[in-house]
Order: C-alpha cells, then structure tokens, then sequence
C-alpha cells in the first residue's frame, strides 16, 4: 500500500474509533474533558499497543504526527453534535465502530509487517491494533471489555479481515491497495450482518461433546 493511502486510512481509524469514543461519553454524561479523555484513548489506543508494545517503534504515532490528534478534536466536536441522532440510531454507532475495526487492523498489519514481523506475528498485531482502543476504553469506564465476552461477531470479523489482507496478494495476484479495502469491506459486512442477524459467539463450557441418550429399551442401533 502506498504510504499515503496507509496514512489516510489510520486517520480514518482514529476518526472513527474517538467518534463512537465521544459517543460513549456523551451517553455517560461526562463533561468535555471526560468527552475528549474517551474518544483519545478509543481512538489512538490501539495505536499506542502497537507502536509501543507490539513493534516497539518508539514514540507513538499521534504524538509524532498532529493530524492524529485534529482527527479526535474532530471526532469530540462531530460526537457532540451528532449524538442525539447516534441515541436514536443504535445502528450508525455499530456502522461506524465497523468501519474503523477494519481499518485498524489493515494498518495494524500493514506496519507490523513494514517492520519485519512474521505474517503470523502480523496478525496478531492487527487484532491488537483493531481491537484495542475498545479494549482501553471499556476498563476505564468499568466495563466487562467486549474483547472477553461472547456476542455478535467482533474480534471474529477483524480476524477474517486480516486474512484476506495477507491472502488475497500472497494467493490471488490481488495488490495491496486492493486487499486492503476489501478486507475493510469484509469485516464491515460481515460485522453488520453479524447485528442484524444476530450471529455470535457462545460461551466455552457449553462445547462440549453431547453423546447420544439411551432408551429405556437399551442402546440404539
């Protein structure tokens, strides 16, 4: 992908990450400090994991580029304004929280494997880059983190993303450009679907081997 293009979609991210961030706040009526606080962290916390713990580039990339920083102002700002429609739209909050899953985790694995990481090491960093401004942003409002518990399709659909991307060039002769807005597409579709058709996850005790019952008249043939 070319840097440019890899750029313009991690703002996009943190745009869309700090936007529903700001939403989560508004609807906790927090003031604007705590507003702006929530979209930070929902919006470069999965940038932070990568850069500092993940590929251990130094510096956080907000801090070293200011549009990171603009895009939440704008998010804050956006989150603001919008917020009435988002309480009475559950599905745009879903939509936008969406997009930005995919997003993140393309970038994740586009940097993971610009600084040499395996393909396998690169997944796992863009789940972490997917899913870990969420992450931050659920124990800092004391909040089970969603990454832990069953439900509709999340980490699953940010999986299925980052396979595409590394497949579709590896397999298929797709360019990188290409794979990456279809994995942004899949996992959206397949995140949207996942609410509107209520598919999920179960919990793990229940996986268990269920062996046939026996009649009264002895086993079954």
């Amino acid at each position: 992908m070319m840097p440019d293009v890899q750029l313009t979609i991690d703002h996009a991210a943190v745009f869309l990450f700090a936007l529903s961030g700001a939403w989560a706040a508004i609807q906790r009526q927090y003031d604007f400090i705590g507003v702006f606080t929530l979209a930070l962290v929902t919006g470069v916390g999965g940038g932070i994991l990568r850069d500092t713990v993940f590929i251990q580039q130094g510096t956080p990339a907000f801090l070293r580029d200011p549009e990171y920083l603009w895009a939440v102002v704008g998010a804050t700002v956006l989150g603001a304004m919008t917020f009435a429609l988002a309480r009475r739209v559950e599905r745009m909050v879903a939509a936008v929280d969406a997009l930005g899953l995919g997003a993140y985790a393309v970038v994740g694995i586009e940097k993971a494997l610009a600084a040499g990481l395996s393909p396998i090491a690169a997944i796992l960093v863009g789940l972490g880059n997917a899913v870990g401004g969420g992450l931050i942003r659920d124990i800092l409002v004391r909040e089970e983190p969603l990454l832990l518990k069953p439900g509709q399709y999340y980490v699953l659909a940010a999986l299925v993303g980052c396979v595409l991307f590394l497949a579709l060039p590896l397999y298929f002769d797709f360019s990188v450009s290409q794979a990456s807005w279809i994995a942004i597409g899949t996992v959206f579709v397949m995140r949207m679907l996942a609410i509107r058709f209520n598919w999920r996850t179960g919990p793990m005790h229940e996986w268990q081997w269920r062996r046939p019952t026996r009649g009264n008249d002895g086993p079954a043939e």
